[in-house]
């Protein structure tokens, strides 16, 4: 072993253990591989080709985080299902639009690199990429002494799809009358979380509290992924629209998925909500309102759909009819 001095470790990055990240996530990232990856894992960039998949492709590109349920995982040391938190909601963005995500890079940032819980992460990453059907084909680990305090780390993630320019999803076929279905969430998935520290700070996470498991797991139950339901639903024209209900909540999502002079009904009590709600808004003395503009409250995703095929999307989806749309110049979406 060399007992070369290593100024830059001194400084506080450790280059072997950025090598040992890369070998310890090989294995995760190659079980994401589609048709379409060209290459392996190593290069500057990662490729992929479009090549006899589409006629007119459009890309279709999303970019997110994980927030501060990061610093939840931190606390709990719990890190297997933030990856999948990380590609949800980039690829429950890019499927809204009518695209089939094709490929995911990720950025791992933190302080002091342990290799062991990075690959943990990764893994998550990949876990979640396969549940997308995309291909994991980059990313870059970076480690930034002085950046983040000690046992801290952050998350970033890129996802492109493509959609052939005739099937992007149409807003203007949206029209009153039409139908809400609301897919369920499980659990408050990934936003909403500086509130809910604050909400819970004292609490025993490890504790029920009446949510029928630790708390701690409630909150870090991994964001749930729609793509696959939402791409056979719009390859079989049965969806109009479709909302993901992250910052911002039903009275911020849901507009958008509108044409002006189009906003929405949606139902108080039609769709079951998990004890964890009933917690923070007790916690909290919490509005309707609060929760409605603040959280998914049970609801990861909003549909529109046509009245006539309504019930059949709800029940093979395993979600509920909330609401339909209404005529309406703000084009506001109320829960009453």
């Amino acid at each position: 072993m060399s007992t070369e001095r290593d100024a830059y470790r001194d400084a506080g990055v450790d280059i072997e253990a950025g090598d040992e990240v890369v070998d310890r996530i090989g294995r995760h990232v190659r079980s994401t591989y589609r048709p379409g990856v060209i290459g392996d894992i190593g290069g500057f960039g990662g490729l992929f080709s479009l090549m006899g998949r589409y006629r007119d492709p459009v890309l279709v590109s999303g970019t997110d985080g994980v927030g501060t349920k990061l610093l939840l995982a931190q606390q709990l040391d719990k890190h297997d299902g933030i990856g999948q938190d990380l590609v949800a909601m980039c690829v429950n963005d890019v499927v809204v639009c009518g695209a089939e995500p094709l490929f995911f890079l990720d950025y791992f940032a933190t302080g002091k690199l342990k290799p062991a819980e990075a690959e943990i992460v990764v893994a998550g990453i990949a876990a979640g990429c396969r549940l997308a059907g995309c291909a994991l084909i980059g990313g870059e680990t970076a480690e930034m002494p002085g950046m983040y305090a000690p046992g801290h780390y952050d998350l970033a993630g890129f996802c492109v799809g493509a959609v052939e320019r005739e099937r992007i999803i149409d807003p203007s076929r949206i029209a009153p009358g039409d139908v809400l279905v609301g897919l369920p969430s499980s659990g408050p998935h990934a936003n909403g979380y500086s509130l809910i520290r604050k909400l819970v700070d004292g609490l025993d996470l490890n504790q029920e509290h009446g949510c029928g498991r630790p708390l701690g797991a409630v909150l870090l139950e991994p964001t749930r992924i729609y793509v696959k339901e939402l791409l056979a639903l719009h390859a079989a024209d049965r969806m109009l629209g479709a909302a993901h209900i992250t910052g911002g909540g039903f009275t911020g999502n849901v507009p958008r998925m509108f044409p002006p002079g189009i906003g929405a009904v949606m139902r108080k009590g039609s769709w079951p909500m998990a004890p964890v709600w009933d917690l923070l808004r007790a916690r909290g003395s919490l509005s309707d309102a609060e929760l409605w503009r603040t959280f998914n409250a049970g609801l990861g995703m909003v549909l529109t759909v046509r009245q006539a095929g309504a019930e059949a999307v709800a029940s093979e989806l395993g979600g509920f009819i909330v609401g339909e749309t209404v005529a309406d110049a703000a084009g506001e979406c109320r829960v009453e």
